[in-house]
C-alpha cells in the first residue's frame, strides 16, 4: 500500500506535467556533485524545473496527467527538466550544457505539449532562435516599413530645403546685400510718413 508521502509526491510530479510546456528526461548517471550544482543553477535561472525522480511515482504522475506520453521518456535513472514557458529554453540550457561542460549528462527525449520528441529533435529546437530573438526580428520587419514611409514622407520637404538653400547661396553678395540695404532704408520713411499722418 502506497504511503501518503508516496500519494503526495506523484500528485506533485503530476502538477508539474500538467503545468509544464515541455517535459525533457535526461540520464545523470557520471554527473559530479559540483556538476549537478551547476546544471541545476542553469536550469533554474531560467525558469526551468529539474527533478530527479522514482520511475515507479513518475509513471503513476504521468498516468494521471494530461500528458501520459511522458510514460515513453522514463526509463533508467532518470531526472526530468520542466520548462513552463518557452519550450526552447529548457532545450537549450541542456543541449548547452552537455556541449561546453563536456558532460556525461544524456538527453533522452521529451515530450512537448502532446509530442514524443527524440534526442535529435531536442538537439534541434536548441538550434532554433529563442523566443526575444524571434520578437525582436519580427519588431524589425515591422519597422522597417514605417522607416521607408517616414523617409519617402520626408524627402521632398528636404529635397525643396536643400533648393532653397542652394538658391541663397548662388545670389551674388551684392544683391543680397542691396536687398538688406534696402529694407533698413525703407523702414524709416514708413515711420516719418506715419508721424506726419498723427
Amino acid at each position: 500500500m502506497p504511503t501518503q508521502q508516496n500519494l503526495d509526491r506523484v500528485d506533485a510530479i503530476r502538477d508539474w506535467i500538467d503545468r509544464c510546456t515541455i517535459a525533457i528526461a535526461t540520464d545523470y548517471t557520471g554527473l559530479s556533485v559540483a556538476d549537478m550544482t551547476s546544471l541545476r543553477k542553469a536550469l533554474r535561472d531560467n525558469g526551468i524545473e529539474y527533478r530527479v525522480i522514482k520511475n515507479t511515482l513518475a509513471l503513476l504522475a504521468a498516468d494521471g496527467s494530461t500528458k501520459p506520453d511522458v510514460k515513453q521518456i522514463v526509463e533508467g535513472p532518470t531526472a526530468l527538466a520542466f520548462g513552463y514557458d518557452d519550450p526552447l529554453a529548457a532545450a537549450k540550457v541542456l543541449i548547452d550544457f552537455v556541449r561546453v561542460n563536456r558532460s556525461a549528462l544524456k538527453v533522452r527525449g521529451g515530450v512537448m505539449g502532446e509530442r514524443v520528441l527524440t534526442t535529435q529533435e531536442i538537439v534541434a529546437l536548441a538550434a532554433l532562435p529563442s523566443k526575444d530573438e524571434l520578437m525582436a526580428r519580427l519588431l524589425g520587419q515591422l519597422n522597417a516599413p514605417i522607416t521607408g514611409l517616414v523617409y519617402v514622407l520626408s524627402a521632398p520637404l528636404a529635397g525643396l530645403a536643400r533648393v532653397l538653400q542652394r538658391h541663397v547661396e548662388s545670389m551674388p553678395q551684392t544683391e543680397a546685400s542691396t536687398e538688406a540695404e534696402t529694407t533698413a532704408e525703407e523702414a524709416p520713411v514708413e515711420e516719418s510718413a506715419t508721424a506726419r499722418n498723427r
